[in-house]
């Protein structure tokens, strides 16, 4: 693994935003616009470095899917944080009729330099981003600058496979709606979806395009419907369970899901299961059964324990976006508590690269590994002034 420095090809800004990302500058506190999307370096593997990677990534998810059959079979949901007893009924269903469920992408993020064991930093399984320019602008930016190189991706093929493989299990006679909210001013959940939307229809599936607060529901029948009103049968989201679930709404989402079972009306993708997997608190469990894992780090709920004297320590509220919320804890100081409820995680400052903290995004599609995104930031938190860089196989 290692990082480049390189000139940006002539007009590269219109060239990506043609390409699907439509915001490939970032506004920082100051005012100034800089590149989200940065082709001014890219990161180099050997293939034997991806396919060691590519077996880590299996292997976690595997692991995550032990550990949220745990959470359901102990009933370990306070630890989550789930205290109503709808959404543990829904979840946990869900859980058990998991095959009858379409369940498309998530995204590991991994702390490695190119030496060591990939360390688990968070496993956003619910609602990831940076899925636009990890399948389509690196790809396009590596067959102009690396003609007849090779690249850790084959995200767009297999979320096509994967739409087509699963579309038995939506509901027939009905398209399938793809979701964003309307207060992402930046765009990129829009461009999120509206890219799998695509993927969707490559696949051979009717699809039909909404915001979610533009989704009604009609008190008639009992049921969501679309700005047509068209009944909302089968919806993929951009849009957290946690808010899905504690919504205005969340008590109709409650009483209609479709779990698999066809004795609800709305068929929301990510499932409800995935709400084991999209919280940090999952970390904890996964050190509790797999204690010592190379590919892990030490991770508690009730506090950072020996951390705080030792390596020191992050504390991760249980849901987030973009590192909101996260603190860094230096080893030697008292362990400073807080108020919300959040996963206390052992301090693994990022790699360096060239003064640039480097994080690696590597894709789940289908249960495989699928590619992989590399995001950059300047301190020890990967945040919304992340820049997103290319990478190639050489």
């Amino acid at each position: 693994m290692e990082r480049r420095t390189t000139e940006p090809r002539p007009d590269w800004q219109r060239t990506v935003e043609e390409q699907g990302l439509i915001y490939p500058l970032t506004r920082h506190p100051d005012g100034v616009l800089r590149p989200y999307w940065d082709e001014s370096a890219y990161y180099v593997f050997t293939l034997p470095e991806v396919e060691a990677l590519e077996e880590v990534v299996e292997e976690l998810h595997a692991m995550c899917l032990t550990a949220a059959d745990h959470i359901v079979a102990k009933n370990r949901f306070t630890d989550l944080g789930i205290t109503d007893p709808r959404v543990v009924a829904a979840v946990t269903e869900a859980w058990h009729r998991r095959t009858e469920l379409p369940s498309l992408y998530g995204r590991f993020d991994l702390r490695h330099d190119g030496t060591g064991p990939a360390k688990l930093l968070e496993y956003n399984a619910d609602t990831p981003t940076s899925l636009v320019e990890a399948a389509s602008a690196q790809w396009f930016w590596m067959e102009d600058r690396f003609p007849g190189a090779d690249q850790w991706n084959s995200l767009h093929e297999r979320l096509v496979t994967t739409w087509r493989r699963q579309s038995h299990l939506l509901p027939p006679g009905a398209p399938l709606h793809f979701a964003h909210s309307a207060a992402d001013e930046l765009g990129e959940d829009l461009m999120t979806v509206a890219y799998l939307k695509e993927t969707a229809e490559q696949a051979g599936l009717d699809t039909d395009w909404i915001s979610m607060e533009e989704i009604g529901w009609d008190t008639l029948s009992g049921r969501f419907v679309d700005n047509r009103l068209r009944f909302i049968r089968a919806c993929f989201k951009l849009y957290p369970w946690e808010w899905l679930t504690t919504d205005t709404f969340a008590d109709h989402a409650l009483a209609t899901l479709d779990n698999g079972g066809g004795t609800g009306t709305t068929m929301w993708i990510e499932p409800a299961w995935k709400m084991l997997l999209s919280n940090k608190a999952l970390l904890a469990i996964l050190w509790e059964l797999y204690p010592g894992h190379p590919n892990l780090l030490p991770a508690y709920v009730d506090g950072p324990r020996e951390l705080a004297a030792t390596t020191g320590y992050v504390s991760k509220p249980l849901l987030g976006r973009e590192g909101a919320g996260v603190v860094v804890h230096e080893p030697g100081h008292p362990p400073v508590a807080r108020e919300e409820p959040c996963c206390y995680q052992q301090l693994a400052p990022l790699p360096d690269f060239d003064g640039n903290r480097v994080v690696l995004g590597a894709w789940v599609v289908g249960e495989e590994a699928a590619g992989l995104g590399i995001r950059e930031s300047q301190g020890l938190v990967t945040d919304d002034y992340a820049r997103f860089l290319p990478h190639v196989i050489l």
